[in-house]
């Protein structure tokens, strides 16, 4: 896998995980109703770089979704790139959303930051439960890759 390139990821945007909370807040309150926050979602989704072909493998399949999601993780404790791209334009938006919190931190920041931006913006309310499932397996695998890194 060393030999594939990493597409060129546009994360961090924000400066600390807070902050890139803060940002997703403030731009969800922007919208005035669920439908105007899909179609965000999904504007979103079409940011993340796509991944090599050779990336979306079996043993890059994050597990616990129902929509096919590949996610590939490179670095160390100082600094952990996340590329994960899923074939589902939602589940795109809320793979883009988990990597601008936690993509390019340290895993002391990554593990010590919860994604409070969910409940916040009442993304939780408003996910199909196979996509609550989904979201849960993907920030638990974000999680526990700072944490074996620690």
């Amino acid at each position: 896998m060393n030999a594939i390139a990493a597409p060129a990821s546009p994360f961090p945007i924000e400066a600390t995980p807070s902050e890139a909370q803060d940002a997703i807040r403030d731009e969800f309150a922007f919208f005035g109703d669920w439908s105007e926050r899909y179609q965000y979602l999904i504007d979103l989704g079409r940011k993340l770089p796509d991944l090599p072909d050779e990336w979306k493998t079996e043993a890059n399949r994050l597990h616990g979704c129902q929509s096919m999601v590949w996610i590939v993780v490179e670095g160390d404790a100082d600094r952990l790139d996340f590329h994960a791209i899923s074939d589902s334009a939602i589940v795109s938006g809320l793979i883009y959303l988990a990597l601008r919190v936690y993509s390019g931190r340290s895993a002391a920041q990554i593990a010590a930051t919860d994604a409070n931006y969910i409940a916040d913006i009442g993304l939780a309310k408003h996910l199909s439960p196979t996509r609550s499932n989904g979201l849960a397996a993907l920030l638990g695998f974000i999680r526990e890759q700072a944490r074996q890194r620690l």
